[in-house]
């Protein structure tokens, strides 16, 4: 898209005089009688069209090879990488294996009580208090049956050569 409002532009389009902005934003005209001579206005105004067609051909290669994402909807911007695609489906693919170790790991080292537990605490997330008031037993007891269970998962997850999937809480 073409600016008229450039140096460029402005320059290009008045071929009576040389045009520029200031820095205070003021469009500045220097005509023929600002010259010595018409040969020097000339060989001036040649030189200011030059200088400013590279500088414009310079702003149009990196314009012209980029995508400004204002004015897109905030879905288009949003879509994500290869990469990032890719590490989200490894990523998916490790979540899956941890469950199913989980779920092995759960049936078959730990104890009903141990489970379920286990269960209420870190994928409902409730407290230990909470659970012993259902189970309507001592905070204690539940306590010492978490950490049995997270202890029994550990080792199985390291058999396994895998790293524990607890985060702290």
């Amino acid at each position: 898209m073409f600016n008229r409002k450039t140096d460029y532009a402005l320059n290009k389009l008045d071929s009576d005089a040389i045009v520029y902005i200031d820095a205070e934003k003021t469009i500045v005209r220097l005509t023929r009688e600002d010259f010595s001579s018409l040969e020097e206005f000339l060989k001036w105004k040649a030189w200011s069209d030059a200088n400013y067609h590279i500088t414009e051909k310079a702003n149009h290669l990196y314009a012209d090879h980029t995508l400004s994402l204002t004015g897109l909807p905030e879905a288009v911007a949003a879509v994500p990488s290869p990469d990032a695609m890719l590490t989200e489906r490894h990523s998916g693919w490790e979540q899956e294996h941890l469950r199913q170790l989980m779920a092995r790991a759960m049936d078959s080292c730990l104890t009903g009580t141990q489970r379920r537990r286990l269960w209420l605490y870190h994928v409902d997330g409730l407290t230990e208090k909470e659970i012993a008031l259902a189970e309507n037993v001592q905070q204690q007891n539940v306590s010492k049956s978490i950490r049995a269970a997270r202890k029994k998962v550990k080792t199985f997850f390291r058999k396994q050569g895998v790293k524990t999937p607890f985060q702290p809480r």
